[in-house]
């Protein structure tokens, strides 16, 4: 009788799992086709391509979700052994954009971040998309997050013509990464070792390692000089990197750009910047003059 019952007991145990099994997945199917995605907020306009969350959902599934999850949260199967986390597309923030800090970022900014990808992550390329993949996808990551029904991505910032390089700039570009006191977090020579970089947090309190400007060419949101302007003008938010756009002009920014490009290996986009750096004979920086 114990027997009888106790194989009942499991039996109604494993109909209940089954139950669960499948109503999950119909969740999952009523979720794809949620009205939510026919909105605004689930399309994308980037150039002449429109795209639509509906055409995403396929590729998100068979290239994304292991790392961002299903709902977006970051909380795919692989994240808890990945190394910084996985964007949490629900809150609806983004290191690398071409807005204001605190606003969203421009389709645009979303498109380019998947071809590129996130330098030192997990973050490939995925540049073997083609254009409406990319712009499907951008659709479908927004609508994870309640904002973009809500909110409007920011207006870009306007990013004046590249100076030309001089030694002049380069020592000048010194005197900002001072006064601004970038050495707390990057260290008084680029190598990510000042006296904060140990305890740095992101905005969820897990810590995260400010860059190394001696590893290389590439930064997280691109390479180029007009990235790295764009970072310090913008912030990489959810991160403690701020914008200074309210504390440098233009001008000093382009500066900075070239001296940190001074402090990276030799590379194609540097060779003026390291030899004006070693022309001049910069020493480090002494934290010790500057005024907090």
């Amino acid at each position: 009788m114990r027997t009888k019952t106790l194989y009942c007991s499991l039996l109604m145990l494993a109909v209940a799992v089954l139950t669960l099994a499948i109503g999950a997945q119909g969740q999952v199917t009523e979720y794809q086709e949620h009205e939510w995605l026919n909105t605004p907020a689930a399309t994308s306009h980037v150039g002449n391509l429109n795209g639509h969350a509906k055409g995403a959902a396929d590729d998100y599934r068979r290239y994304c979700v292991v790392c961002h999850g299903e709902i977006g949260d970051g909380n795919g199967e692989t994240a808890q052994w990945i190394d910084p986390k996985p964007r949490d597309f629900t809150l609806g923030v983004f290191k690398c954009r071409s807005t204001p800090t605190g606003t969203l970022p421009t389709d645009q900014d979303l498109f380019d971040t998947i071809a590129r990808g996130l330098d030192r992550s997990n973050m490939p390329p995925w540049n073997t998309f083609t254009g409406q993949q990319r712009a499907d996808l951008v659709a479908w990551i927004k609508h994870f997050s309640p904002r973009w029904q809500t909110e409007k991505p920011g207006t870009p910032i306007q990013i004046p013509s590249e100076p030309e390089v001089t030694a002049d700039r380069v020592k000048a570009g010194q005197e900002v990464f001072n006064r601004v006191q970038c050495w707390k977090c990057h260290g008084v020579t680029g190598r990510a070792n000042g006296p904060s970089a140990a305890t740095l947090q992101d905005d969820l309190g897990r810590p995260i390692q400010p860059y190394n400007f001696a590893e290389g060419a590439r930064l997280k949101c691109g390479s180029t000089d007009q990235d790295i302007y764009k970072i310090f003008m913008t912030g990489l938010d959810g991160t403690p990197m701020p914008s200074f756009s309210d504390n440098i002009k233009p001008d000093e920014a382009w500066d900075l750009v070239f001296y940190l490009r001074s402090l990276q290996p030799m590379n194609e986009y540097n060779a003026k910047e390291k030899q004006f750096a070693k022309q001049l004979g910069l020493k480090p920086i002494n934290p010790n003059a500057t005024t907090p």
